[in-house]
């Protein structure tokens, strides 16, 4: 079993296939880690996953959501006291289940940049940019958003669909207060601003979902990091291409099967892509394992659970997305300053709510407003 790519996603079925007895290598095209444009938020529903505790790398517990429309209009929403919401380092998380994963018998091969990817006679052969070969019944591909390997074998989405981000990770907490992150509608154009805070700093990012305003970025910026409480040029930031979920398609073909962002498998609506990396990777390999033992034909179940477990949702996600980001200011006056619409989005961002749980009177309730 070959494993490409060593983020939350493929490291995470690396360890459940390697718990597994099964023989394993995680394949990692960077010689060094590196700090990855993501906010770094998750549902602490994603224990269930794990028999290991996360909460080690576990920076923050965020038990309330501060939203905002152009730094003002403010409203706060306190989290479910069962689910919270975690904030991790991304290299932190990354390293703990690769570790997990080795422990658990799993090969770590880095780098390893695969360079071509084919099968020949029922095994699958990848070549390195090296020239090293190696090969096995089965392929995860787990390499992000910048994947060409889904596209190349049908995997996912037949139109990828992109949000645009720009992130910058600052020292210091500025005015953050602890346990809360923030939420900055109104200044984004077809999106949102974010700060998350860490042990000793804060991530703050800028995305869009439904355009490419990417330009504005550096605007946003400026005006969002006095508000709260940087200098408005600290920083490096960092440009991304983010796949988000963009409609029901098979995740899995023969002996192979997309997981995390190269699934494009990201919350279209509030960008969340770690929890969907957990899960996927999960049942991955739950998958995997039910095929390589022979208790199913194929890997079809590793499709049919994303869609009932998360694709379902973020189908009324999207719609959600569509209506919200069109008429933002609308969006926000019924979508977040509704008394019960925070307590809502808290849930959804816990874990103990979908999107389809409130879709429909969301969407009528700001289409009805907008005619």
């Amino acid at each position: 079993m070959l494993i490409i790519g060593a983020g939350a996603a493929g490291s995470a079925a690396a360890f459940h296939l390697a718990l597994a007895g099964k023989n394993v290598a995680l394949l990692e095209k960077d010689l060094y880690s590196k700090i990855k444009p993501c906010g770094g938020g998750m549902a602490s529903a994603v224990q269930e996953w794990f028999p290991f505790e996360l909460k080690e790398v576990v920076d923050e517990v965020i038990t309330k959501v501060d939203f905002s429309w152009c730094l003002k209009d403010q409203v706060l929403a306190e989290l479910p006291g069962s689910s919270p919401f975690w904030i991790v380092r991304r290299e932190k998380l990354d390293n703990l289940l690769i570790n997990e994963a080795i422990n658990a018998g799993a090969e770590y091969i880095r780098p390893f940049e695969v360079f071509n990817l084919q099968k020949h006679r029922g095994i699958w052969q990848l070549t390195s940019k090296e020239g090293k070969t190696l090969e096995a019944k089965a392929i995860v591909i787990a390499d992000g958003s910048n994947s060409p390997w889904p596209t190349i074998f049908g995997l996912g989405p037949k139109r990828q669909h992109h949000a645009v981000t720009t992130s910058v990770r600052l020292k210091g907490r500025g005015n953050l207060q602890k346990g809360t992150a923030r939420f900055e509608f109104g200044l984004v154009q077809q999106g949102f601003a974010w700060a998350f805070p860490l042990s000793d700093g804060v991530n703050i990012g800028v995305g869009t979902f439904i355009g490419s305003h990417a330009a504005d970025f550096n605007d946003v910026l400026d005006e969002l990091l006095p508000n709260l409480g940087f200098d408005r040029k600290a920083g490096v930031r960092q440009e991304s291409l983010l796949r988000v979920w963009n409609g029901h398609y098979p995740l899995h073909s023969e002996g192979i099967l997309a997981i995390g962002d190269a699934a494009s498998l990201c919350d279209p609506f509030l960008a969340e892509g770690l929890r969907p990396a957990l899960m996927s990777g999960y049942e991955a390999a739950h998958a995997l394992n039910n095929w390589l033992n022979k208790d199913s034909k194929d890997l079809s179940d590793y499709t049919k659970i994303m869609k009932q477990r998360w694709g379902d949702s973020m189908a009324w996600g999207r719609r959600i997305a569509q209506v919200f980001y069109r008429f933002p200011k609308v969006g926000y006056q019924l979508g977040v300053k509704r008394p019960t619409a925070p307590k809502r989005i808290a849930e959804i961002l816990s874990g103990k709510l979908g999107y389809g749980d409130i879709a429909q009177r969301v969407i009528k309730r700001l289409l009805f407003q907008k005619s």
